[in-house]
């Protein structure tokens, strides 16, 4: 029973971690730090041209992993690292969260 209880904690613990870099953007700040994002990705998070992705629904996560990546130089792009360059890690989070927020892309609906 008490492996079973240690079992469950970690498990609990292992979860909190995970979801807490999408808990620590704000939506109504990211929708706020747009600008840059919307030329290439809209504001609505559907690319404007098929070579620029869609962000609508993205996972916060997914996206704060890349956007990091982008700006400290760990994922080459020469567009995203200029853009990603003087985010601050409260900056991702929050566009992070406001892209997710959007839910999945409609464009074709």
């Amino acid at each position: 029973m008490r492996l079973l209880v240690l079992f469950v904690g970690a498990v609990l613990v292992m979860a909190g971690l995970m979801a807490s870099p999408a808990a620590a953007g704000d939506v109504a700040a990211g929708e706020a730090k747009v600008g840059p994002c919307v030329t290439c990705h809209g504001r609505d998070g559907i690319g404007t041209a098929p070579q620029f992705p869609n962000l609508a629904g993205q996972s916060a996560i997914y996206m704060i992993q890349q956007l990091q990546a982008f700006r400290d130089g760990a994922r080459q792009s020469e567009m995203m690292s200029l853009v990603a360059q003087p985010l601050s890690d409260q900056d991702i989070e929050d566009l992070a969260a406001y892209y997710e927020s959007l839910g999945p892309d409609c464009a074709g609906e």
